[in-house]
């Protein structure tokens, strides 16, 4: 049975594969889902030109937060457990959370990104890091 803590680890977990199912739609998309995302004109002419380069981001991006699903799902207990659960799920919780709160040191080095991008992927970003800190809180004595 589920505690509360692992609940929002689910919840974490999921969160998490959603984000790495919205990068995989753009790249099955193509360039008006990375437009729609708030990706900037020159990763979209990018992709209209056919290259290879921003796929392979977002692909590696969508490895990544799949990966980090799937440690959320450990540490509620709902798969197998996962090497170096504890720090890793600790360092999920600090990169979602500095990705939130880091954005105006990140936007000068992605000028072309949208205003609108920034403030929704990084709230996006600091909701799921925050439902996993709460479930890595709550959880601890546990992981």
């Amino acid at each position: 049975m589920l505690t509360c803590g692992g609940y929002a680890l689910v919840v974490g977990g999921a969160l998490s594969a959603t984000a790495a199912l919205a990068h995989v739609a753009c790249i099955i998309i193509g360039a008006p889902a990375y437009r729609f995302m708030g990706a900037g004109a020159e990763v979209i002419r990018a992709v209209e030109a056919g290259s290879f380069k921003p796929t392979l981001i977002t692909l590696t991006i969508s490895v990544v937060l799949l990966v980090w699903a799937a440690y959320a799902l450990a540490g509620a207990g709902v798969i197998g457990r996962l090497p170096l659960l504890k720090p890793v799920l600790v360092v999920i919780c600090l990169i979602y959370v500095a990705r939130a709160i880091a954005f105006p040191l990140l936007k000068p080095a992605f000028r072309e990104n949208s205003q609108a991008f920034w403030l929704v992927s990084s709230g996006i970003c600091l909701v799921i890091g925050l439902v996993h800190l709460y479930g890595v809180m709550s959880s601890w004595r546990s992981l």
